[in-house]
């Protein structure tokens, strides 16, 4: 069996909060989801679609499993930096990198941190977020492994 994506590991209730919550604060999201379930066929109108309640095309999103890899990486994003900051601030003061509420400036080059500083980062995410802090050690190892040396190695482990 695959390894889901961190996203896809996201309770199904959860997934739908962050698409809801993209699509009713960015028009961009509404059209972009939109288009992703017409681009599967299916039968649906683009004018249905856009008549739709946020809540609806939300569900509809999740329930087809229409975001793609993209999608995934800015939704993650949005849990983890704007919606629920605290694992990425608790990593980021341990690792001793510098940020404002858990953004980072877009001024940092990889590596952010040292291989020690990452290892001594994880366990504190562990030790105070459970399966959630996995989870977001997961998504930088998938789509961040260059700015965190040794970062693989924790996640491997975890897997283990």
């Amino acid at each position: 069996m695959t390894n889901p994506s961190p996203y896809r590991s996201l309770p199904t209730e959860r997934r739908l909060a962050l698409v809801l919550h993209a699509i009713k604060t960015g028009r961009e999201a509404r059209t972009l989801y939109t288009q992703r379930i017409l681009s599967r066929g299916g039968g649906f109108r683009a004018v249905t679609l856009n008549s739709w309640p946020a809540e609806k095309l939300a569900a509809e999103i999740v329930r087809l499993k229409a975001e793609q890899p993209q999608d995934e990486l800015d939704l993650l994003h949005l849990l983890y930096v704007q919606l629920e900051p605290a694992i990425q601030i608790d990593f980021l003061d341990t690792a001793r990198v510098a940020h404002e509420r858990g953004v980072m400036a877009e001024s940092l080059q990889p590596p952010f941190a040292d291989e020690a500083a990452v290892r001594l980062a994880a366990d504190k995410v562990i030790e105070q977020h459970g399966a959630d802090g996995a989870r977001y050690l997961h998504t930088l190892a998938r789509y961040s492994a260059a700015g965190w040396p040794g970062i693989e190695a924790v996640v491997e482990k975890l897997s283990a």
